[in-house]
């Protein structure tokens, strides 16, 4: 059996709290906030949480994402540079740019991929 100091353990607990609290967790997003977003921009429109529209539903993205290190990446690219996509029909077209209020706003975007990513 490990023993550990009494005058070390607070430190040990100190130190796995702070781990916890700063590592990054898809859970963490603001679910109301990014779906207003998403309404906003009217992503519902192609895409639902759990079914196949024109576009995938966000529960197979996120399944197709989960464990990559560079998922929040290519989705954040993805939703902001009106890259090529295509639909169910096998047609191709841009995909819409996210507009923020206010604009540009990264972070409001980045809540929207953490979103996804957290289904």
């Amino acid at each position: 059996m490990i023993q550990i100091s009494r005058a070390v353990l607070p430190a040990i607990i100190t130190a796995g709290i702070a781990i916890f609290a700063l590592a990054p967790t898809a859970h963490a997003a603001d679910m109301d906030a990014a779906k207003t977003l998403a309404r906003a921009n009217n992503c519902f429109k192609c895409h639902a949480v759990t079914r196949d529209k024109d576009g995938p539903g966000w529960k197979k993205v996120a399944d197709k994402y989960r464990g990559k290190p560079d998922a929040e990446a290519k989705l954040m690219h993805h939703l902001t540079s009106g890259e090529m996509v295509k639909l169910a029909d096998g047609s191709q077209v841009h995909h819409a740019i996210i507009k923020t209020d206010p604009a540009n706003n990264t972070a409001q975007i980045k809540n929207l991929v953490d979103w996804i990513l957290s289904l």
